[in-house]
This record gives C-alpha cells, structure tokens and sequence, in this order.
C-alpha cells in the first residue's frame, strides 16, 4: 500500500473486496471443513452431576447440641481429600473398570491423577451461605460416567456419616476420659476436706459461733459452781466450829470427872496446863492423851534446842510426859467414856461434814472439768483463724474442681446425646436432591460453539488475509496513488471503461 494515511470510504472498501476476493474465500474452504469435521469426529465427553443437599439436624440445636462445629466448607474439603485419595479412586476404578485403553501407557499414579482432574466438586465459600454443593465426573461413555457420580455421592455421604460419628466418639471418649480424671481429683480433696475436719473438729470456721456460745454456758457454769463451792466450803467451817465447840465441852466434862476419880482437882490440872502455856515450863492440863503428850513432844523438842538435859525446864517437862504416862489408863477409860462420836448430835454433825465435803470435791472435780473445758474451747477460738485460712485454701481447690467436675460432667451428657444423635442419623446429612442422570449430548465438545467459533475464525482470517495482502500491494490504483509515489501532479484521469451488454 502506497498511501497508508489515506481515508476509505465504503466504495473503496468494496473495490478492495472485488480485488482480493480469492483471499477472502480460500480461509472458509479450509477452515469450515476443517471444523465440520472435528465436530463430526471429536471424541464425546460426557458430564454427569449430582446435587446434594445439606440437610441440618432433624433435634433442634436448643435440645441437643452437635459436637461437630466444624463449617460445612471446611469439612467438604476434609471429606473430599479423603473421597479422592489413591486407595479410594482405585477401588472406584476396578469397580467401573475405568480408563482401561489409558492403563497400557499410564502408570496408577497418572491414571489417579486423570481421574482427580475429571472429579469436579463445587464446594461452597465462606461467603457463599448455600446449602447445597454438587459433585461431578467427565467421561466417554454416559452410562458409566452417571454411575460413577452416583457412586462419588454416595462415597460423600458414607464419609460425612463417618466423619460425624468418629469426631462424636472421639470427643465422648475424651470427656470420659477428662471427667474421670476429674471425679477421682474430687473424691481425693472431698477424702482431704474430710479428714481435715476430723482432725480439727470443734476449730472449723463455721463453728465459732457455737465455740463461743459453749465458753459463754462454762463461764456461767465455772462462777455458779465456784459459789456453790464457797457456800459449802462456808458450811464445813461452821460445822466443824460446831463439832470442835461440842469437843471442847465434852473434854472439859471429862477432865472434871476423871480429876475427881484419880484424887486431882480440875483446878489442879488445869492451872498446871494454864502454867505451861504461859512458861516453856509448863503444858496445857485439858484435852486429850495424844494431844497432850504431842504437845509437851514439841515443847521438849523446842527446849532440847535450846538447852541441855539438866536445864530445869527441860527436866520439868519430862517429869510431865512421865506423869501422863502414869495416867494413860485413866486417859484411854475416859476417851472411851466419854467419846463426843458416841452422841448422836455430833454423829449428825459428823454426817453433814462428811456430805459437805462430798460435796466440795464433787464441785471441786466439776470445776477442775470445767476449767479444762474453758481452756478447750479457748484454744479452739484462737485456733479458728488459721483453720479459717487452711479450710479456705483447701475449700476453693475443692470448690474450683467441683466446678470443673460439673461442667465436665454436663459435656459429657451432651457429647453423648450428640452421639447418639449422630448413631441414628438425626444430625446434619447430605441428601441428594438430583442424583445423576445419564447425558443426552455430549459436555465437550459444544457443536454449536465449535462452529460458531470456526465462522468466527474464517471471517477473521479471511479479513486479515484480505488486510495483509493489500498492505503488500504498491500497484497505483488512483491520482493520490501517483502523485504520492512520484511527486508528479496528475493533469487528468482517465476512468475505466466497460463493456455494456448487447
């Protein structure tokens, strides 16, 4: 072409096309047989899909709540991996005896390969809420290739059933597991919680209350019995001035009668004694005879202290322990005459002491009792706070456990309903809605698309040969043509002329 930046028009587009009409017919010569015949002779692959729903549970989740919360997607991915491993595509391939001509020249892994890329399975986004998916496989034969969709679906939903009942029984199994670790961590501390309380029984936080209200009632006891102590302590000291009062004036009876009987004066006898009392010399005259001889002992003991066996004072008193010897008998016949015991007045004050002092160690005893029983209850009350700070280490470990006991406890009943659940099939399934059908033209190729896109071809080739061609040519074909070439100016034209019919 010798004027590239020439403008066209319609007439000149025209009078190309008559130019280099051979350019523009050959393509269609080639191209459209061309395309006939591989749309005659393609092989036929055929498409067979399945859609599967996925149906939710049939117990509603507020009842009974799945252990499989895993998203749809992600589980399909997990079954699909597993649907289209070797082991399971082989078993499909010997069942169907698939790919048999492909087997001379292909090993097991290409044809496992082959077959992952003629599985087509649309697996839902996370975005993409539907809740259906479908599963499809190409192949040359249409019965075959609906079969083996058919039977793809159904290694799907074999494997969801799976899927859901090994993750129901792996997760029952592991709370088994949990809660009884968790029972036997519980039985220990209740065992510990148990014997603490044993052990510090009476100390426990819980029974301060109680300690303090028991050491309230013994104090009250503890003074109550202390005054009945001192009234009866005050009632033997009367009674015993009673008894000593009734022994003194049946001793001086006595000591008349015998003076009179062993030719001695009362007043004799007693100014001797009366004489004794106020002289280391001299002893007391009245009592009895082991009171009497106890008395001039000490004397004697005190003056042999102080002087020697010649002191007049010291041979005195012996002459008086002689002499009270000497009336031993008259002293014994008295005391067994005249025994204050024998009078019943004095046998009953003898009574009411011996009751009284009966009754003083019987307080005594029961104060000695209470006391130790104060004593406990004290130590109990001052132990309290730290039993308080051990029992509540102790308690919030037990209680923290019991928690985890309980919670465990609860899983584990809902982990086994959601296996049961899944056992009888009430939980989420894939049910398939349109199972595959066999195809009734083939998936490739599109005869329609085939030609259209060879008519699409040949016109292109046809105009870019045209293009090409007329781009090569340098042939004049108007005045610009020349005048452009040899930068002469054209006088005059001279236009073809035709032939008309005769």
């Amino acid at each position: 072409m010798i004027n590239s930046a020439r403008s066209y028009r319609i007439i000149d587009y025209i009078e190309i096309l008559k130019r280099r009409i051979w350019y523009f017919i050959v393509p269609f010569f080639i191209i459209i047989p061309g395309t006939l015949l591989y749309a005659k002779f393609a092989p036929r692959i055929y498409k067979a899909e399945t859609l599967v729903l996925v149906s939710p549970q049939k117990v509603p989740e507020a009842f009974i709540q799945s252990t499989v919360t895993s998203r749809i997607e992600e589980r399909l991915q997990s079954i699909a991996q597993e649907v289209m491993s070797r082991t399971r595509l082989e078993q499909v391939m010997n069942e169907f005896k698939l790919y048999h001509e492909e087997s001379k020249n292909l090993s097991k892994e290409q044809l496992v390969e082959l077959m992952q890329k003629n599985i087509k399975v649309n697996i839902p986004s996370k975005k993409d809420e539907k809740a259906f998916f479908t599963i499809g496989y190409t192949g040359n034969n249409p019965e075959i290739v609906a079969a083996v969709a058919n039977r793809l679906t159904s290694l799907f939903i074999e494997e969801n059933l799976r899927f859901r009942e090994q993750q129901a029984t792996g997760t029952t199994q592991f709370l088994a597991t949990e809660l009884a670790s968790s029972q036997k961590k519980l039985e220990e501390l209740e065992l510990q919680v148990s014997i603490y309380k044993k052990q510090f029984m009476g100390e426990l936080p819980e029974q301060l209350d109680t300690n303090l209200r028991i050491l309230e009632q013994l104090q009250n006891q503890y003074q109550r019995v202390g005054e009945n102590l001192n009234a009866a302590q005050d009632r033997k000291l009367f009674i015993q001035k009673q008894m000593s009062d009734f022994e003194s004036s049946a001793s001086a009876a006595e000591t008349v009668t015998i003076g009179k009987k062993g030719k001695t004066s009362s007043g004799q006898l007693s100014a001797s004694y009366k004489g004794a009392a106020h002289n280391p010399s001299e002893t007391e005259n009245t009592g009895s005879y082991e009171s009497q001889k106890e008395a001039l002992i000490r004397i004697l003991d005190d003056l042999r202290s102080k002087y020697t066996e010649n002191h007049p004072d010291v041979v005195a008193i012996k002459k008086k322990l002689a002499d009270l010897e000497s009336r031993k008998d008259i002293y014994k016949k008295k005391e067994e005459l005249y025994d204050p015991k024998n009078d019943p007045r004095y046998r009953e004050l003898n009574n009411q002491l011996a009751f009284i002092d009966m009754e003083i160690r019987k307080n005594q005893s029961e104060i000695a009792g209470i006391s130790r029983q104060i004593n406990i209850y004290r130590t109990r009350i001052e132990n309290i706070p730290s039993r308080e700070q051990e029992m509540a280490s102790l308690m919030r470990e037990y209680q923290k456990t019991k928690e985890n006991y309980e919670n465990l406890f609860k899983k584990s009943q809902e982990a086994q309903q959601a296996e049961n659940l899944e056992f009888k099939q009430k939980g989420e399934q894939f049910k398939i809605i349109d199972p595959a059908r066999v195809p009734e033209k083939p998936f490739s190729p599109d005869i329609q698309k085939v030609l259209l896109l060879g008519l699409v071809l040949c016109i292109g080739c046809s105009i870019g040969l045209v293009i090409i061609r007329e781009q090569m040519d340098t042939s004049f074909y108007d005045a610009e043509d020349v005048e452009l070439a040899l930068g002469l100016r054209v006088i005059a034209t001279i236009p073809s002329i035709e032939k008309e019919a005769a």
